[in-house]
């Protein structure tokens, strides 16, 4: 007979988790004053993504009795990366980081995998498949209840001078005209702009190459010679699905003479650097982003092996790409400093950047946005034009203005997406302190609605009369004759 405890089953879990939220009397009774514009309701928080950032501080607002509303364009179950244009087969994450359970154990992607596969099953695992990930975020989603409105793409995002925020959103019914009185953009690792290629991709035609972020299809790969630009994590994944895709070879063009093999943010990926990031003088911030920019993130050593065991990949070290062209016969030229190389396709694995010429939505702000290259000046040895270009953010993740009294509102409008990395520190899109961050953002926004109603609170406060005495539980007695004569 088997000595082994079955799962306990997804249901167990979810009972566990209503009376964990019910022990700490979660979510709070909703409390945010309801604002009228003109007639129309007014939203008192609306995010902009579906992904784990909305996902996670959506949860937390609730908690807090703040109501959010989640907009996404994907179809339900397709937010975020994972199930969509992600290509790794694992996630990079050690498998027992808490991610988006914001202090509840019963919300932890352990106590789910553990719920279906067993204790001895997670002791197996070694690192979470993206897929499973997925699976999860999509079960988080489902158990708190929360309100993601998919396949609403929001085209415009206006702030105004009253605090309210106009946005306009896309569905396949009707467009719509929405009022939020704090608007959240958690859009991710392109959050501010997109993915991007270097000028020279332009030179060819756009059927020949791709961005490894534009959801790798297999038919692009068959049969065919592959060049992917990067040593990066996401150029390793595309060259393992271009060769298991049936490439019959691929070479990463690498710019370093070798890749690096030290991820540099692990050695201070502590409670201390998570919460004492943003409180440090500018210069240190600067310092720390622009060394790990300059050090770079390894790929994964299982990514690598993936495609380095298939014996049909070459790592060409020391080969920036100077220019691309297309061949007459077919596919394209790659010129390096010391080669050139021939392909029939292109993946630009060349990350992304902040540009808002991308995301025609925040155009009504974008050009009103300051950024750190407006009041910071970086060392000469630290330049950095990347980090430059980053929003410099308030207190509760907001926005400010570069030129004061010009954008009345902005500051209504709160960046929760890698862009935020360079004011913030990473707890608005990576897996280790994605609770933290959201916690932070709550709270702030908690703190700021209850502040924007303070005299409404004030007379609510003032007109309270539940009474805790009823006035039967003492007799009044007067003092003694002897005591009146002292």
């Amino acid at each position: 007979m088997s000595d082994v405890t079955p799962p306990a089953g997804l249901e167990a879990l979810e009972a566990r988790l209503r009376q964990d939220l019910a022990w700490l009397d979660l979510p709070a009774n909703p409390w945010v004053k309801q604002r009228v514009s003109e007639g129309t309701p007014v939203l008192d928080v609306a995010i902009i993504g579906g992904g784990m950032a909305g996902l996670a501080l959506a949860a937390e607002l609730r908690h807090l009795g703040v109501a959010a509303v989640i907009f996404d364009q994907a179809a339900t179950g397709f937010e975020g990366p994972w199930a969509t244009t992600a290509r790794m087969q694992t996630l990079r994450s050690p498998k027992q980081l808490t991610g988006p359970a914001l202090g509840l154990p019963a919300l932890t992607f352990r106590a789910w995998f553990e719920a279906q596969f067993g204790a001895d099953g997670w002791a197996a695992l070694d690192k979470i498949p993206r897929l499973q990930w997925a699976e999860y975020l999509r079960w988080y989603r489902r158990v708190l209840a929360l309100d993601v409105r998919n396949e609403h793409r929001v085209a415009r995002v206006a702030p105004r001078a009253d605090g309210i925020v106009e946005l306009d959103v896309e569905t396949a019914r009707q467009p719509l005209h929405l009022l939020a009185r704090h608007v959240v953009l958690a859009t991710g690792r392109d959050g501010l702009g997109g993915p991007w290629v270097p000028a020279f991709a332009q030179q060819v035609p756009r059927h020949l190459w791709a961005h490894s972020a534009d959801g790798l299809q297999d038919g692009w790969f068959a049969g065919k010679r592959v060049a992917v630009i990067g040593g990066g994590a996401s150029a390793m994944d595309s060259a393992a699905t271009a060769l298991e895709a049936g490439a019959t070879r691929v070479d990463l063009l690498i710019r370093r003479a070798e890749l690096p093999r030290i991820n540099k943010g692990k050695g201070a990926g502590n409670p201390g650097m998570t919460h004492g990031y943003w409180r440090l003088p500018d210069a240190w911030k600067w310092r720390i982003r622009n060394y790990l920019n300059t050090q770079q993130v390894p790929p994964p050593r299982g990514s690598t092996l993936r495609v380095s065991r298939s014996g049909k990949a070459r790592f060409l070290l020391n080969s920036p790409v100077l220019s691309l062209q297309e061949n007459p016969a077919g596919g394209v030229y790659l010129q390096t400093p010391s080669a050139r190389i021939e392909a029939d396709f292109v993946v630009f694995a060349t990350g992304f950047r902040t540009d808002f010429a991308l995301r025609p939505e925040f155009a009504p702000f974008s050009s009103q946005i300051r950024v750190w290259r407006d009041r910071f000046q970086a060392p000469a040895d630290e330049a950095d034009a990347e980090l430059a270009e980053l929003p410099d953010l308030g207190n509760g993740f907001e926005f400010q203005e570069k030129t004061p009294g010009a954008c009345p509102g902005l500051n209504h409008i709160h960046c929760f997406s890698y862009p935020a990395a360079l004011s913030y520190g990473a707890v608005s899109g990576d897996i280790p302190a994605i609770s933290e961050g959201s916690k932070r953002l709550a709270h702030a926004l908690a703190g700021q609605l209850f502040n924007e109603d303070i005299e409404q609170h004030f007379e609510a406060m003032q007109q309270y009369a539940e009474p805790e005495l009823l006035g039967d539980e003492w007799v009044a007695s007067q003092p003694g004759a002897d005591e009146l004569r002292t």
